[in-house]
């Protein structure tokens, strides 16, 4: 007589890696596949967007000039400008025209001849926020979407711990860690399958994980202010600092407010300045340093109307916690090192993307062998 198979902690890991990972294996497709776009979403819509790059010739006209040609032509207020390094892009104006505006319309104009540039509409609009509501919400309604990703990412963490207790042999000998490396393309389907499960899941483990801890800050709240929490300083903090501004009859216009930024700035990059507003009485200036080891990792400093420098945020002097929460984004989307942490970030959605479906194979494999 067969003796029964005694239940075994490797066999409650399996079981539930099999059946979560059936459960949700739809959703997490449809994430994941949804992910592997969004990664290059910039470098899709700067492909099928209009050129508005802009032919330098003599000198470039100074901020206060064109503000005073965008304030003739445009009702609003001013709220920011955007500055490029490149000096044949052109500048960002952002214009609100009433104060209940979020965000206020963005107007590209040529540094050199004051002229506003028009774009026509770019196709890839449609197509990258039809995979964003997909990503986020399912394309269902915010409110419906949004919880049932964040579950599904959670699950998908569950499965992540569980695949790596499962990639570990049986016995813990160094020959028996080799098949958990490689996949044994000469074999049959079923084999080169399940080592495409096995092996690239280990492989893009890291950056899923990576990945699902972020993205759950979107989801929950509760999970937000946690993680916050935990680490000591808030996530998403969008609140302007609060100081004791100087009263000051005068405001400096754009110009003398550029020459203080290369003054506290003293490096090639995009320069960001916000100006005065009901949020804060101040100027607020942003840098990113264009040899930096970061394209997202900025400078930031606030400036007194009168001139006066009331503080300097620079990224480097931040606290490690303090980093890691102002990168929380960057780390979700793999813009942390530019086009090099994205095309490994594809790479990683792509296999995650795979891993619902070559489960599902093995899944499927071991019932027929069981029959």
């Amino acid at each position: 007589m067969k003796k029964k198979k005694s239940f075994s902690f490797r066999k409650l890991i399996n079981d539930v890696h099999l059946w979560l990972g059936l459960a949700s294996g739809i959703i997490l497709f449809l994430v994941c596949l949804s992910g592997s776009i969004l990664a290059f979403e910039h470098e899709i819509k700067a492909f099928f967007e209009e050129d508005l790059k802009v032919e330098p010739k003599g000198e470039m006209l100074s901020l206060k000039a064109l503000e005073t040609k965008i304030r003739q032509n445009h009702a609003g207020t001013l709220t920011s400008v955007n500055i490029p390094a490149d000096e044949s892009a052109p500048y960002t104006f952002t214009i609100k025209e009433n104060p209940e505006e979020r965000r206020g319309t963005n107007l590209q104009v040529n540094p050199y001849t004051a002229e506003t540039l028009i774009a026509g509409p770019n196709p890839a609009d449609g197509f990258c926020f039809f995979f964003f509501r997909m990503h986020r919400w399912l394309l269902f309604d915010s409110s419906i979407g949004r919880p049932i990703v964040g579950v599904a990412t959670i699950i998908f963490l569950i499965l992540s711990i569980t695949g790596l207790v499962l990639w570990f042999p049986r016995k813990l000998k160094r020959k028996n860690f080799k098949a958990g490396f490689k996949i044994k393309t000469k074999a049959n389907w079923k084999r080169v399958n399940h080592d495409l499960h096995n092996t690239l899941g280990f492989y893009a483990l890291i950056f899923i994980v990576i990945m699902g801890i972020t993205g759950l800050c979107w989801s929950f709240e509760g999970y937000r202010e946690g993680l916050g929490n935990l680490i000591g300083t808030p996530v998403f903090n969008r609140s302007s600092p609060e100081f004791e501004v100087p009263e000051t009859a005068t405001t400096l216009d754009l110009d003398a407010i550029e020459e203080v930024a290369a003054r506290v700035f003293p490096f090639d990059g995009d320069l960001s300045i916000s100006l005065p507003g009901n949020r804060a009485d101040y100027f607020s200036l942003r840098k990113n340093n264009a040899s930096g080891w970061s394209p997202v990792a900025a400078d930031r400093a606030y400036i007194a109307k009168n001139g006066e420098v009331l503080a300097l945020d620079i990224f480097a002097d931040k606290p490690l916690n303090v980093q890691f929460a102002s990168l929380i984004k960057p780390l979700h989307t793999g813009e942390v090192f530019g086009m090099f942490s994205k095309i490994i970030y594809f790479l990683a959605c792509l296999i995650a993307t795979s891993l619902p479906i070559t489960g599902t194979l093995i899944w499927i494999n071991k019932m027929k062998k069981k029959k």
